[in-house]
This record gives structure tokens, C-alpha cells and sequence, in this order.
């Protein structure tokens, strides 16, 4: 069981290379930027002019600033809502580079994906413990009475925004009983930030942890060994939310995805 264990977090762990080292994946990203800090609709290296119109972007430009949408040039004005799958599904593009709308309590801005970016082509891997089967426990999912929950935490970005919660994840580790507050994604799978005390030392600051969705008496499995690096280990312009109160713990997590090597 524990060598079937061993392989597949392997495989786990050459998908996750694969994938954050892919053209458009978070070592590409080479900026955030929000409207409103560029009043006049002018973004830093890209072409046309960006405004946020309501519950949209309003882009404009001309056929000689080489904008594509959905694979046609731009030659006018276009109304744009945000992207909502991978970046390389996004659907304005300028020469090889993807530009993606998202939009952030309210707020508009756009990111830029280039597969020339010097991250990507610095890339060496990640470095990530061994699977061991001591880091994998059981655990139990209590959702609040009060239903989901937002707490306001500092972002990668400096900058303060909502977290989304939804209850409480209990497990035991190394004879200690611990607690995440976890917010529940839409497959009811769980997602919590957390940093623990190799974090800022022999591991990023913080990580992230995504445990399956619980059946129906709340029980899952929390996996250490998946314990995930934040897309902002990658690159600096995501705005990854820092662990919300409660779920920075005192033990030593020495699993999973550590830093970049």
C-alpha cells in the first residue's frame, strides 16, 4: 500500500512540474495589473486601452497594435467579462502572449502570461519531500453553524481582501491535535492556506492544502505529502492570500512541496 502510495505521489508530483512549467502556467505570468491604477486605460506593455465599464472591460484598439479576440484581430472595441478558465484559453492575445481579464471584489484588472518569461526559462523544478506515509491522516470536516464565513487577510500583493470560509478541518499529527479553518470549493473538495514552523525557513512562507471532499459524516484524508507551493512562489504578480487566523500552526511540516529549487 505505502509503495502504490510512493508512486502515485510521484506521478502527482511530475504533474504538478509539468503543469506550472507549461507555456502558460504561473511561471509565465509577468504582471497584475488593475485599471484603476491606470486611469487613463494605458497598461505597461500592452497594447490598447483598457477601461473598466460596469460588470466589464471595455478594450479598445486599433488592427496596427496586433490584438487578437477569440483568434480575430481587434480593429475597434470590444466588451470583456472575466476569463474564466486556464490562461491559455484566455481570449485576447497578443502574439504569443495571453491576456486575461479577472476581476477581484469588484475590481477589474488584467494579467499578462508570456511563455519568453525569464521564470520560465530559469525553471529547475521544485523541491518537494519524499512521500511519507506518517503525513497522511485521517481527518474530519465540521462546517460552521453560522454557514460560510469571510475573514479580510493580508495578500501576496500587499493589499488586504475577503477569504471565503466554510469550517473547520481536525486531524492529529505526531500525537497533536490540530485545526484549519478551509473554505469548500465548488466539487465540495476543501482548500485551506496554512503555515507551519519551517515556513519563511526550509519551506515558502506559506502553502496551500487541498483535501477531497468529505463524505457524509465529514471524514477526509489531510496529506501533507500534497502540501502545495501558492502560485505566488512562482511569480510575484498573483495575489495569493495569506493563512486567515488560526491555521498557522506550531508543528514542524516537513511534506510536500517545499520551495523552487
Amino acid at each position: 500500500m505505502t509503495t502504490d502510495a510512493s508512486d502515485e505521489w510521484k506521478r502527482w508530483h511530475e504533474h504538478r512540474v509539468a503543469a506550472v512549467s507549461a507555456p502558460y502556467g504561473p511561471l509565465a505570468l509577468t504582471g497584475t495589473y488593475w485599471l484603476g491604477d491606470h486611469p487613463d486605460g494605458r497598461l505597461p506593455d500592452i497594447p490598447g486601452r483598457w477601461t473598466a465599464d460596469g460588470d466589464a472591460v471595455l478594450l479598445t484598439a486599433a488592427g496596427t497594435d496586433g490584438l487578437t479576440v477569440d483568434g480575430r484581430p481587434l480593429d475597434g472595441e470590444v466588451r470583456l467579462t472575466a476569463d474564466p478558465g486556464p490562461a491559455s484559453a484566455a481570449r485576447v492575445a497578443h502574439g504569443e502572449r495571453r491576456l486575461v481579464v479577472l476581476v477581484r471584489e469588484g475590481l477589474w484588472g488584467v494579467r499578462d502570461f508570456d511563455p519568453g518569461a525569464p521564470a520560465r526559462r530559469a525553471f529547475r523544478g521544485i523541491a518537494a519531500t519524499p512521500y511519507d506515509p506518517r503525513w497522511s491522516v485521517p481527518g474530519r470536516f465540521t462546517p460552521y453553524v453560522t454557514g460560510r464565513r469571510s475573514v479580510r487577510v493580508p495578500n501576496a500583493d500587499g493589499r488586504e481582501r475577503g477569504l471565503g470560509l466554510g469550517g473547520e478541518l481536525a486531524f492529529e499529527l505526531g500525537g497533536q491535535e490540530l485545526t484549519l479553518q478551509v473554505s469548500v470549493e465548488d466539487d465540495g473538495s476543501l482548500w485551506g492556506v496554512f503555515a507551519d514552523a519551517t515556513s519563511g525557513s526550509t519551506s515558502y512562507r506559506f502553502r496551500f492544502l487541498r483535501p477531497a471532499a468529505p463524505d457524509a459524516e465529514g471524514r477526509t484524508t489531510v496529506d501533507f505529502n500534497r502540501a502545495l507551493l501558492p502560485p505566488c512562489a512562482f511569480a510575484d504578480h498573483f495575489v495569493c492570500p495569506f493563512p486567515p487566523p488560526g491555521n498557522t500552526l506550531a508543528a514542524r511540516i516537513e511534506a510536500g512541496e517545499r520551495e523552487l529549487r
